[in-house]
């Protein structure tokens, strides 16, 4: 079996513009991938087309180390964007896999790990802007089966954080936290917005909650300043998703500069890469959560990885709280059930795109808002997914 083409289809989702993957074969096969990133889009595409494209082309879609391994080799490692290119074509290629082998992807990269795997919920805020609403979102997500969710309490703070800021994020989120109860777990998003004197302190006014963890308390680059976090915190850190080169990763891990490790499928180099991130924290007793917050293929291939993966702790999923469209672009497919996720019976990922759907809804330039612009509230999917609630 050989590649023996590639193609891109970009479709609008409100917040985000999702990019997919496809590739057929020789014998008639296509497997999907999605290489969605925000703002580079239109780059990511012309890599796939151009580069990745040119590297893939004739070759066996069962070759990933070599195929993807000298393509990682050859643009010297790193970036988001040429990783993103390169994950969407790895994810594809193991959606053929499957396909060729009759099985779904999990069972070809480990086998089911665990019974069930539980998702915490993401997207689900948006819109909200005082502790009172933020409170009546949460209230309705928990009525979903959901264990936790996340949330950011900020608008538009970086580094310094004022009074105001501050007093107003712990009010958000001991309403979120009366409004769901004790039960429910809440991950707080800080998108690396804080120095690390002020995100200490902002974690410390966070003991009295169930918190499962901080996320990006800092900078996500500075792996140093992310173990200080993390040795001062008495609960857990999480943080990864801005890594995309497989030694990062190493630094990370082996630093124990996190509790969660949170490489994303989408942008580290793919499934097989995401099975080695997943390894490498394996060993030093940390658990791994991938980031999830793109579209409906990237979020099938998260879905496969966390029923084959020992150490995996919880899937993060924005699929509720996304827009109407978002099922339709890959025929429906939607494996929520009550905060949880089923186990997918069908080859490969077990989902195809649905061209007519994509076409209903053409890309659109910069739709995703600066976390640090009022927009970024004022624009987040969630708030157009509420109103279906």
């Amino acid at each position: 079996m050989k590649i023996t083409r590639l193609e891109t289809f970009l479709a609008n989702a409100g917040l985000r513009n999702y990019l997919f993957v496809r590739l057929t074969t020789d014998i008639g096969l296509t497997g999907v991938g999605e290489a969605t990133l925000e703002w580079q889009e239109r780059a990511v595409e012309v890599l796939l087309n151009e580069w990745v494209g040119s590297r893939i082309i004739g070759r066996d879609p069962f070759d990933v180390e070599s195929v993807v391994g000298d393509m990682v080799r050859d643009q010297y490692q790193g970036g988001s964007t040429v990783m993103t290119a390169i994950s969407g074509a790895e994810i594809a290629m193991w959606d053929l896999i499957g396909k060729a082998c009759g099985q779904p992807v999990w069972r070809l990269t480990g086998g089911r790990t665990r019974e069930t795997v539980c998702a915490y919920a993401n997207g689900w805020y948006g819109g909200s802007r005082t502790p009172a609403e933020f409170a009546v979102r949460a209230k309705k997500v928990a009525t979903l089966g959901y264990p936790s969710l996340k949330f950011d309490p900020f608008t538009t703070a970086w580094k310094a954080l004022s009074r105001e800021e501050e007093e107003n994020a712990v009010a958000i989120v001991d309403a979120v936290s009366k409004a769901v109860g004790p039960r429910i777990g809440l991950m707080i998003e800080l998108h690396g917005r804080l120095a690390l004197g002020d995100a200490i302190r902002f974690m410390h006014r966070l003991e009295p909650y169930n918190i499962v963890w901080i996320e990006e308390p800092v900078a996500p680059d500075n792996l140093d300043l992310l173990k200080e976090a993390k040795a001062a915190a008495t609960m857990p850190i999480a943080a990864g998703e801005r890594l995309y080169a497989l030694s990062d990763f190493a630094r990370l891990t082996k630093m124990r500069a996190a509790d969660v490790v949170q490489m994303d499928i989408a942008h580290c180099g793919g499934i097989l890469a995401a099975k080695k991130v997943a390894t490498l924290a394996a060993v030093e007793d940390l658990a791994v959560s991938p980031h999830c917050s793109i579209g409906p293929v990237a979020f099938a291939a998260a879905v496969h990885f966390a029923y084959s993966t020992p150490n995996m702790h919880l899937l993060e999923s924005f699929a509720e709280f996304d827009v109407d469209w978002r099922n339709d672009l890959v025929g429906g497919w939607n494996p929520l059930r009550c905060g949880a996720v089923a186990l997918p019976d069908k080859p490969g990922l077990g989902l195809d795109l649905s061209e007519a759907a994509i076409a209903a809804h053409p890309y659109r330039a910069l739709s995703f808002p600066s976390l640090w612009d009022e927009t970024w509230t004022t624009e987040f999917t969630g708030a157009a997914a509420f109103r279906r609630l």
